[in-house]
């Protein structure tokens, strides 16, 4: 949708707004509504810096502690530069089936009263600046798989590439109006876009960067599992962000992505860790964090969509099938994701949305003038057809383009550091630091 339009019918909103409530999308800038998603912002950016940091850290070797975190930061750094540039616009801002346009590159033509036809009652700065901090998140994400081993440069270089040929095209794809969108699949907070995406980035770069000296032979215990239960508490809260701030408004539909958010993460959390006490005759933290997150992921693209029970089913069933995925699963395919992150997300990922088509309520996500999305349970079967092409169009994408941003990273500037510097760490091999403690 062309802005120059939709600022035109703002004109014509409201001089219907008395005999027409439909046209109360259109309303100006609620300061409500931009102060809840300033907050939702800050949340979600805090999922990376510390709460990803922490909760990734924790997991390595103290050798590569700092190495871990310094991936956060430079993602962080490296996707919201390029967000502003470039990818922001190619995500929302044309309307073609496959790809935005250049029309907001540089968000020189953003206003301080300029709306974007996706966030009506915010400025579309502060809903540039919400999406960028998912862009951010998934990146960083990707590195979990492959820990311990990937050069530093390799991963600047690999995000950069990225955001471009994978994030903003699916990105576009589900929420800027792309064909997924047009198709009807439904992905509240990014299930698709952000745990799918991350997931399957994730077991591609484990399998062709190889898996870690020693794994399977040697102890590669994780260094403070403290530190990663403080970051998975990080994570918990900015998710209230994440998929809370995802209504982009204050209301109802966001409480009720919030409490079904946190249902499925206390769900998720106790199914992992009684499967593992079951197999294993103790519970670990690292399985309670763990089903936590799995749950978390598994809401996501849901929450926006399902009533509060049903997102404590999405959790109980997200922390059986990822907890199965990170087991059963990556010992019989036999890669070395070091994190899990296609266990956790993109396996939870996968799973919420096509959920989501089965549970999506249509009093949750009704809105003035709008019916809301019904599922499977409401009679509506072709939901989930329409959630199952999505999953398969970004994993069958991601594959692709991120196997060929590896190639391009690997070409370049190598992707792998050398033996002696895997053996020595990469907190001194590549950083010349160590930790502290």
């Amino acid at each position: 949708m062309n802005v120059r339009l939709t600022r035109a019918g703002l004109s014509a909103a409201a001089f219907f707004a008395l005999a027409a409530p439909a046209f109360a999308a259109d309303a100006p800038i609620s300061a409500a509504d931009t102060a809840f998603m300033i907050a939702a912002t800050a949340l979600v950016l805090l999922m990376t810096i510390p709460g990803l940091a922490l909760f990734y850290c924790g997991m390595v070797r103290r050798k590569n502690v700092l190495a871990t975190m310094a991936q956060s930061v430079a993602a962080t750094a490296v996707v919201s530069l390029l967000w502003f540039a470039l990818a922001y616009s190619l995500a929302f801002g044309g309307d073609g089936a496959l790809i935005g346009g250049f029309g907001r590159a540089l968000l020189a033509d953003v206003g301080v009263d300029t709306v974007s036809p996706f966030a009506q009652t915010i400025p579309e700065m502060l809903f540039a600046v919400y999406q960028m901090t998912f862009a951010v998140i998934t990146c960083a994400l990707v590195g979990g798989a492959v820990a311990d081993r990937l050069k530093f440069s390799a991963f600047l270089l690999f995000c950069a590439l990225w955001l471009f040929v994978v994030y903003a095209p699916i990105a576009h794809w589900v929420w800027g109006g792309g064909f997924l969108a047009r198709l009807g699949m439904i992905d509240f907070a990014g299930g698709t876009v952000v745990h799918v995406n991350a997931g399957v980035a994730g077991l591609v770069a484990a399998v062709v960067v190889g898996a870690r000296q020693g794994y399977g032979r040697e102890n590669l215990a994780p260094f403070d599992l403290a530190f990663a239960v403080i970051g998975v508490g990080l994570l918990w809260v900015g998710w209230f962000g994440f998929n809370g701030g995802s209504a982009l408004q204050a209301g109802s539909r966001a409480v009720f992505a919030v409490v079904a958010t946190h249902l499925s993460a206390c769900a998720g959390s106790l199914t992992w860790s009684a499967l593992e006490w079951a197999r294993r005759g103790k519970p670990s933290v690292l399985g309670l964090i763990s089903g936590a997150v799995a749950g978390l992921g598994a809401i996501t693209p849901a929450s926006g969509f399902v009533l509060p029970w049903q997102g404590f089913v999405i959790g109980v069933l997200a922390g059986g099938v990822c907890y199965w995925a990170c087991t059963t699963l990556k010992q019989r395919l036999g890669y070395d994701d070091t994190l899990d992150v296609f266990g956790v997300h993109g396996v939870g990922g996968a799973l919420g949305t096509l959920l989501a088509g089965v549970f999506a309520t249509a009093s949750v996500s009704a809105a003035a003038g709008q019916a809301g999305v019904s599922g499977l349970l409401e009679g509506r079967p072709s939901q989930l057809v329409a959630q199952a092409i999505g999953v398969a169009a970004t994993a069958v994408w991601c594959a692709v383009g991120t196997w060929a941003t590896l190639k391009i990273v690997d070409a370049v500037v190598g992707l792998r550091v050398n033996p002696d510097q895997e053996r020595e760490g990469l907190d001194l091999a590549l950083h010349g630091e160590s930790i502290g403690l």
